[in-house]
């Protein structure tokens, strides 16, 4: 397994410098060399490092989020609170129920299996859309309307929505009585136990930090594990209730930034020093998950229904930011930064058909064909039109 992550560390590094040289994201390079070093490439990445991918990947994107947290301000976030609600559920439900119905005609699906389907492929990706706003953050590109930030609260929530109707509809497939009016309710339950957690998290972090003298790395080290058991809660309590871990991550990022700022700013050096290593594990094992030989299973149709989800999703954000102060260069750059599809399609495509839901190998095969076309396009996307759609 060392080995191994002496490979995925010094390739990913390298990956990541050619494609910035070629200025296109490094993370496009690093996803792509773990489609080639991976079990369905070369097959160089150990069996015991892949059967904790998901825990590694876990991390990382709590690392991120982290990070993410440490960087929203409370007037920035006051000020795209409300078109953040509406981009983090109206796109990705027009575009699940857009792939259900297309499904139904294209494939024959059931609309239950179209749902499935839909829901998979509606998740936004926050491990591609996250790094590459605050990037531009940093850069200070579209923060005169706080456009990052409004992407960045947004994606954090999607992926919300779309599980939970993901999860509906694969109860309604086994037959299970399922309370789909309980399940949409458990939706801003989730959001707000997620936020309360965080809230909470946060409020003993700053408390420990002002009583105890504890150097700046120890205290990295504080948060980063009170986030990893605040999603081992989530864990714990899915079969009551779902929790909004990831959002609750952030949370406590924002409420050290808002009560201790200049803690906050130095904390937010260290987790950037952090992703350097976490960026390369992330990329490169959700890269190991995608299976090449399953994506071109799906053929021809499978990209129809996933630039038709994409166009429908489109049309979501546009819906959302109509009423706003954006022009639209910048409604067309919000729309751009939702496209990216990965980490959600890796996680979950296959469940179907791990519980035997006829055409099951059909979802999970457009599951990953959505990663191997939607994340490099939306990555590259952003990157593009950055400078030529926001302003600086």
């Amino acid at each position: 397994m060392t080995t191994s992550l002496g490979i995925i560390v010094i390739l990913g590094l390298l990956a990541n410098r050619i494609f910035t040289k070629m200025r296109l994201p490094g993370l496009l390079g690093m996803l792509i060399l773990g489609v080639i070093i991976g079990p369905y490439g070369l097959n160089w990445i150990d069996q015991e490092l892949l059967k904790v991918s998901e825990d590694l990947r876990q991390i990382a994107l709590i690392i991120i989020l982290l990070r993410a947290g440490l960087g929203i301000s409370k007037d920035d976030l006051n000020k795209v609170g409300r078109t953040a609600i509406k981009l983090s559920c109206i796109p990705g439900l027009i575009e699940g129920f857009t792939i259900a119905f297309l499904s139904m005609k294209l494939l024959g699906f059931t609309f239950i299996q179209g749902g499935i389907l839909g829901f998979i492929i509606a998740a936004v990706s926050p491990a591609v859309v996250v790094p590459q706003m605050l990037e531009l953050i940093d850069k200070k590109i579209g923060v005169n309307k706080s456009i990052p930030t409004l992407i960045l609260a947004g994606a954090s929530i999607d992926d919300v929505f779309a599980i939970t109707v993901f999860t509906t509809f694969l109860g309604l497939y086994s037959g299970k009585h399922v309370n789909i009016g309980i399940q949409i309710l458990n939706i801003p339950v989730s959001i707000i136990l997620g936020v309360i957690l965080g809230f909470l998290i946060g409020l003993i972090m700053i408390k420990s930090f002002k009583k105890y003298f504890i150097r700046d790395t120890k205290k990295v080290l504080l948060i980063l594990g009170s986030a990893i058991l605040l999603t081992a809660i989530e864990d714990l309590l899915k079969d009551k209730i779902e929790v909004a871990s990831l959002l609750g991550v952030m949370t406590i990022g924002f409420i050290i930034l808002e009560k201790t700022p200049k803690v906050a700013k130095r904390l937010s050096v260290k987790f950037n020093k952090i992703w350097i290593f976490a960026e390369i594990l992330l990329f490169v094992l959700v890269g190991s998950q995608v299976n090449i030989n399953v994506a071109f299973n799906a053929g021809s149709i499978g990209l129809i229904i996933i630039f038709v989800g994409l166009i429908g999703r489109s049309f979501g954000v546009i819906l959302s930011t109509l009423g706003t102060d954006l022009n639209w260069k910048e409604r067309l750059f919000c729309a751009i930064s939702y496209l990216p599809k990965a980490t959600v399609q890796a996680a979950i495509g296959a469940v179907p058909l791990s519980l035997g839901v006829k055409s099951g190998d059909i979802i999970l095969a457009i599951a990953v064909l959505s990663i191997l076309v939607t994340a490099p396009l939306g990555a590259i996307g952003i990157k593009a039109s950055a400078k030529k759609l926001l302003k600086i």
